[in-house]
């Protein structure tokens, strides 16, 4: 069982830069520069060097992520993405490189021009509580029908209808989270357990949900200058955007504890 604070892996590529002494009461600082061509990040993580199937945390136990953070700029002044919480690295890790399919839970921002598919009314964009699990049985069951869906999406009203369902099956849960300043301190908190997920705030709950993904899960912190967009509708892009100007996270107080202690 992971104890509760431990050191983690310090993950920096093409410019990315993790400062600060980590630990219970450690502030630690990751940071991208402007102005770098391709892919840059500044990481924490708890399962480098790791097979995915012995990633640290287990829903059958379950664990409470807790922090304090605050970012550079408000979410619709960040480009790229960043973020903390739990999942299994499913594009690859340099030191587990090989891809999979996607779990985790985690409070996300996702900068322009990102747009994941997770907001029913509008672009996945900017900072939300979700969660993700395309490893269960039902969300495989809908690969067949994958280029059918994404034609009739096309539809407003087949999309409005149907779309919430396939998510369902996805074990996706989405809350967007704008009543908030991060640029300042704020406290944030993830129960994941296998009877659901619970996102809080200053100790109010902003999500509660039934979906778990099944894990293993690997906690991770990070910021980064990659997008993506995938729509209902079929638009897939992938890529890094140029930043211009230096953005960064602080956290404080990281804490991760087995439901079980």
């Amino acid at each position: 069982m992971p104890p509760t604070t431990h050191q983690n892996r310090i993950l920096e590529i093409n410019g990315g830069t993790v400062t600060g002494q980590q630990g219970q009461d450690g502030l630690v600082r990751l940071e991208i520069p402007a102005e770098l061509d391709g892919y840059t990040n500044a990481q924490i993580d708890d399962y480098g060097g790791k097979r995915r199937r012995d990633y640290p945390w287990q829903v059958e136990t379950g664990v409470c992520l807790s922090l304090r953070a605050r970012f550079s700029h408000p979410a619709d002044q960040l480009a790229g993405t960043a973020g903390f919480g739990f999942w299994n690295a499913p594009f690859g890790d340099p030191t587990t490189p090989w891809p999979t399919l996607p779990q985790a839970t985690w409070f996300f921002l996702a900068g322009r021009p990102n747009n994941l598919p997770l907001n029913p009314h509008g672009p996945g964009q900017d900072f939300f509580a979700s969660t993700l699990d395309a490893t269960t049985w039902r969300a495989l069951r809908l690969a067949p029908l994958a280029p059918p869906v994404v034609l009739l999406n096309r539809i407003p009203s087949f999309k409005e209808k149907f779309w919430p369902k396939v998510q369902h099956q996805l074990g996706m849960s989405y809350q967007q989270i704008d009543q908030i300043d991060l640029t300042q301190w704020q406290t944030y908190k993830i129960h994941w357990k296998k009877s659901g997920c619970t996102f809080l705030i200053n100790g109010e709950i902003v999500r509660e949900t039934t979906q778990s993904p099944r894990g293993p899960l690997g906690f991770v912190c990070w910021i980064d200058n990659q997008f993506m967009q995938v729509t209902p509708t079929g638009h897939v892009q992938a890529g890094v955007t140029p930043l211009k100007q230096d953005q960064w996270l602080e956290i404080d107080q990281l804490s991760l504890k087995s439901h079980e202690t």
